[in-house]
């Protein structure tokens, strides 16, 4: 599996306003990974629609986790902004190819997908934040 930059962004946006204790914004963000702030903008949008981030706006306003870092599942944050994640077209659907009577691969590429996210299942933000010492490292 590959992930996407938007997946890349979205999973250092959630490391990273893990390691805060109050609101940051999105230029934060940007600034600290070298991102630009429409990108992280666009992140953020993606992970407040899917009930990981809250973002308020105005004076005081920023972002911050919905959720505490061990409720965050990485599994879950792959799928939602990834979506489909089969490694082949065929997988995880019913419609066949020239050779689905016999294709054994298919079932080969559904396990290793199966494994793949049965493992990201078990890892939560909370196992991969670092911490805010060894982010300002960074800045």
């Amino acid at each position: 599996m590959k992930l996407t930059t938007q997946t890349d962004y979205a999973l250092r946006t959630l490391m990273f306003l893990a390691t805060r204790t109050s609101r940051a914004n999105v230029a934060d963000v940007a600034s600290l990974f070298g991102i630009s702030v429409n990108h992280v903008a666009k992140v953020v949008n993606l992970l407040a629609r899917h009930g990981y981030i809250r973002s308020t706006r105005g004076i005081g306003g920023g972002i911050e986790l919905a959720l505490p870092p061990n409720e965050i599942g990485l599994g879950d944050v792959i799928q939602a902004i990834e979506g489909d994640l089969h490694l082949l077209a065929c997988v995880g659907t019913d419609r066949g190819c020239a050779i689905d009577a016999f294709c054994k691969l298919k079932g080969v590429l559904a396990e290793a997908e199966r494994v793949q996210r049965a493992y990201l299942d078990t890892v939560t933000l909370a196992d991969v934040v670092p911490t805010r010492q060894q982010l300002e490292c960074i800045e």
